[in-house]
């Protein structure tokens, strides 16, 4: 497995504690809601990555703008 920035050297043992104590923490009626809701995370900041993209193809000699 690729060492992740600010895990290190993270295996199945330990992936299956995070797992259960997840489980405890939120239950089981829970965890598929902040799937969900983490799903249209990232599709929503996905989406705005493309139309940013789309945005920069369509006026390419136009100054970026700082946020």
């Amino acid at each position: 497995m690729e060492r992740l920035l600010f895990l290190g050297n993270i295996g199945a043992p330990e992936i299956i504690l995070i797992a259960l104590l997840i489980l405890l923490l939120f239950g089981g009626k829970k965890i598929p809601e902040l799937m969900k809701g983490l799903g249209k995370g990232v599709k929503s900041f996905k989406d705005g990555l493309k139309e940013m993209d789309a945005d920069d193809d369509k006026n390419p000699d136009e100054p970026k703008k700082d946020a």
